[in-house]
């Protein structure tokens, strides 16, 4: 007898773990961190959404970054992030507008500072579309 005949419900859930994985999102790309400095300087970052959380996105920077020593990622809406490679968006710790044609810039607030961050919107929108397909696999 198989496994799927003995225990359906541990097949099912087994399945469903696989999709989730297949449908993860992750995404690395450059951006430039924006300073009074007049050279500015390119770190990576790594976009994520996971299935587990079909409204949110990550952008995650390298431990290298942060005081600590340790990855600095930060979550919100992938809505906001939507909206805002086509107009200013945002109020709260998370900021996003479009900058000319080909940049967006991604302003982060916490009570240590702000970051200031720009990316290439073909990055981005790559990457959302990326999400918009694993959103609707799921569906």
């Amino acid at each position: 007898m198989s496994a799927t005949a003995e225990n359906p419900p541990a097949a099912a859930a087994a399945t469903a773990v696989a999709t989730a994985v297949a449908a993860a999102v992750e995404d690395r790309v450059t951006a430039r961190v924006i300073s009074d400095d007049p050279l500015f300087r390119k770190i990576p970052v790594a976009l994520r959404f996971a299935p587990a959380e079909p409204l949110a996105v990550r952008i995650v920077f390298p431990a290298g970054l942060s005081p600590e020593g340790t990855e600095n990622e930060w979550v919100f809406p992938r809505a906001l992030l939507e909206a805002g490679l086509q107009a200013p968006t945002g109020t709260g710790d998370v900021r996003i507008w479009p900058c000319g044609r080909v940049q967006a810039v991604v302003e982060f607030h916490s009570p240590e500072g702000v970051a200031v961050i720009q990316f290439d919107i073909a990055a981005l929108r790559r990457f959302l579309r990326r999400t918009n397909a694993a959103v609707t696999r799921q569906a």
